[in-house]
């Protein structure tokens, strides 16, 4: 075998055994939490993963690999079950090929994985290796190349070669895409040969007009010239209609082939943050704690540069976690936690916003403490026993600080507080944000929020104080324009009144300038209006006083510095055509400018929905068994403040509701699914007195009025068809049951 087949074999293999390992680890999840799974889908994975390991000539993997499939086959004949002994084992031969991959693909040499190994033994019965095919016999197998990430190319100059896995369906796609703008262009092709024909004609007909007897100019051959040059005008105009249209048409095909080829840049984030389960893992045991570690989300395409920036800081958040979220038993159970502890990162997306999360169950942030450490170190003044505390918002905010650490003790997890400041730098880097905030009901989680682009985003242009800025439109919760009379007064500043979740809010009005430390200035007005951009970072918000707006375009952020300015306040910048490029600001450095620079006004709760009138939000439960339909419901009550939970039939939903995992406000339901539909989901409903209670609304495609009178004499609260959607009347009927 050539080294250069071997690499790519390598390379794809590296790629295969993630999906494999997904697939099991899903399956075993499912186990859990008590829900069905395919346990040969389990075993086909297994015996893939043992055959594309002996392909590419790792021994250690297929052994591994064959163990796991001989656990399987005896799971499904009943020599085993899957109780915790049995998924704990197959969870540490997971851990363990994935660990000796991983070993590999950095260069390093790796033993395999022996207690991964032994446990599986002992699960099996037996203290000898796997059967003899599994094992290479003698003579000893070749020496084991590393496995890399990115091989290392063959071609002269030395650049790396990486390989992507990508669907069939996208390359078809990029194909067709290819094609229109091959289309377009051969349009603009014939349209330049007649321009140029034309061209050719107006030349010959200038020289005739040049070369016309003097006699003749106030004859017939003036009238002659008049008809031609008429006509011509007549083509001109024409032709430059069709221009105009080829040109759109050009357009659209390259942004057709962008979309496509950026979509392609996409990879499950499994592929790059998967191994991070493994790690968490071992750190827990390590520790001598038991905990669940949790990955959700990690089936999200997601551009490969964000993941690969994002894995750094998730790996310290999760470290961060066991060091500070596994609290010990006894006081587990003094607060009346699950025996076990919970630590895990989960991956969403949210109004153009890739958002990772890392959270834990454990003690949740310490104010006091954080406030004493801020006031010690010159973060914040010195306060008497009769002064109010700093916003919870700003006191969080300076745990990422450089070298902010509340730990009394330093040890290889955590303590020196140079972790956190890390991760706000790579947030910033991606034009994002990172937060701190209290989990609910227990313990802590940190939010990184950053663009699903590594570089293109949809951008609000507008003036302020004589210059051109921008801000990215995932900052901004509206754009206002109202009459000087709206603008009210606290303390001598600004503030607007406005609706927000419907509720009135009181939001500070700054002038640009006032926020980037410039010279004092006033709010601009132009006939009697003040225009406005409503901010939003986490639950505060800012109104920011502007010159003009402009135009919201998508456009590529370049990094840049800003000199004068501080680094948090500044995203990049883009480029305007012949005008010097504008500075994109960075809505999170704005509100937390305010934040610090009016400190009383925001411990006041300017710019927060009113305290006494926030509540949890609703769980809705959506049960379908499109994967589509599922996505896109969840997505939109997401987007309106509902916590979402998904069942994929109405066996699925019943078991989940009657098993009390979690509180369910409502829930919305297909009619047509397997093993349980949605008629029968309504009626097992109804005749539990537990559930009974709960709203049920039938979303179906089956809108005929024999269906609709049976859902709504079984109980359901209404009736929505499919055909013709419509999410504002689904939003209207949810808060009409609620």
């Amino acid at each position: 075998m050539s080294d250069d087949l071997r690499q790519e074999l390598l390379a794809a293999f590296g790629i295969e055994h993630q999906e494999h390992l997904q697939a099991i680890r899903a399956a075993l999840a499912a186990v859990e939490s008590g829900q069905p799974f395919d346990l040969r889908d389990v075993f086909r994975r297994a015996h893939s993963l043992k055959g594309a390991a002996r392909a590419v000539d790792l021994p250690a993997v297929e052994e591994m690999a064959h163990r796991l499939e001989t656990v399987f086959s005896r799971v499904g004949e009943g020599g085993l079950t899957l109780g915790p002994e049995t998924l704990a084992a197959i969870q540490l031969g997971l851990d363990g090929i994935e660990g000796h991959v991983a070993a590999l693909q950095g260069g390093a040499p790796s033993e395999p994985p022996r207690a991964a190994e032994q446990a599986l033994d002992r699960l099996l019965g037996r203290e000898e290796a796997p059967p003899e095919q599994a094992v290479p016999a003698a003579p000893a197998p070749l020496p084991v190349s590393p496995l890399p990430e990115a091989p290392a190319a063959a071609e002269a100059g030395g650049a790396a070669v990486e390989y992507l896995r990508v669907n069939a369906g996208q390359v078809e796609s990029l194909a067709g895409a290819v094609q229109a703008l091959a289309e377009a262009l051969e349009g603009q092709a014939v349209l330049g040969g007649e321009l140029r024909a034309l061209e050719a004609e107006i030349r010959g007909l200038r020289r005739a007009w040049e070369a016309r007897p003097r006699e003749a100019a106030a004859g017939g051959r003036a009238r002659d010239f008049e008809r031609d040059l008429t006509r011509l005008q007549r083509h001109v105009t024409r032709l430059g209609r069709e221009q105009r249209g080829r040109a759109w048409d050009v357009e659209a095909a390259l942004g057709a082939l962008r979309q496509r080829v950026e979509r392609i840049t996409l990879v499950p984030a499994e592929a790059v943050l998967g191994s991070l389960g493994r790690m968490a893992r071992e750190l827990v045991r390590e520790a001598g704690r038991e905990a669940a570690v949790r990955l959700e989300g990690l089936d999200l395409q997601v551009d490969r540069r964000v993941l690969q920036a994002l894995k750094d800081p998730a790996t310290h958040l999760l470290r961060n976690a066991v060091s500070h979220g596994l609290d010990g038993p006894e006081e587990r159970a003094a607060r009346s936690k699950p025996a076990e502890a919970e630590i895990g990162l989960r991956l969403a997306t949210r109004g153009g916003l890739l958002v990772l999360t890392v959270f834990d169950d454990g003690h949740g942030p310490d104010l006091e403490r954080i406030e004493a450490v801020a006031v010690q170190r010159g973060l914040l003044p010195p306060r008497t026993a009769d002064q109010p505390p700093p916003p919870p918002d700003r006191v969080l905010s300076l745990v990422f600080e450089p070298g902010f650490s509340t730990s009394l003790a330093v040890d290889r997890l955590s303590g020196r507080g140079m972790g956190l400041s890390v991760v706000a730098e790579t947030a910033r880097r991606l034009r994002g944000s990172a937060t701190l905030r209290p989990r609910r009901p227990w313990g802590a989680e940190i939010e990184i929020a950053v663009p699903l682009s590594a570089a293109r985003e949809p951008v609000l242009l507008f003036g302020a104080g004589g210059q051109t800025y921008g801000l990215p439109s995932r900052g901004i919760e509206r754009l206002l324009r109202l009459r000087t009379t709206a603008v009210e007064t606290v303390e001598g500043k600004p503030v607007l009144r406005i609706e927000a979740g419907g509720r009135d809010v009181i939001a500070p009005m700054i002038a640009l300038p006032n926020l980037l430390g410039q010279a004092a200035s006033p709010i601009p007005v132009e006939d009697a209006h003040v225009t406005a951009v409503l901010l939003r970072s986490g639950e505060r918000r800012c109104a920011l006083a502007v010159d003009a707006l402009y135009d919201v375009r998508t456009l590529m952020v370049d990094a840049v510095d800003a000199p004068g300015l501080e680094g948090d306040l500044v995203v990049g910048a883009v480029p305007l055509g012949t005008a010097a490029p504008a500075l994109v600001l960075s809505p999170e450095g704005l509100v937390g400018r305010w934040l610090r620079d009016e400190g009383r006004l925001a411990a006041a709760g300017l710019g927060l929905l009113p305290a006494q009138e926030t509540r949890e939000a609703a769980t809705i439960l959506v049960v379908d068994d499109s994967i589509t339909t599922r996505t896109l419901e969840k997505s939109i009550l997401e987007a309106q403040g509902f916590r979402v939970l998904l069942s994929v039939d109405g066996l699925d939903a019943l078991n989940r509701l009657r098993g009390g995992e979690a509180l369910v406000d409502l829930i919305v339901a297909d009619v047509e699914m397997p093993r349980m539909d949605g008629f029968s989901l309504l009626q097992a409903l109804k005749n539990d007195p537990r559930l009974a209670p709960i709203p049920v609304i039938l979303m179906t495609s089956r809108a005929s009025s024999e269906d609709m009178r049976r859902g709504l004499e079984l109980g359901a609260g209404a009736y929505i068809t499919k055909q013709k959607f419509d999410q504002r009347e689904l939003l209207a009927t949810i808060g009409q049951m609620l």
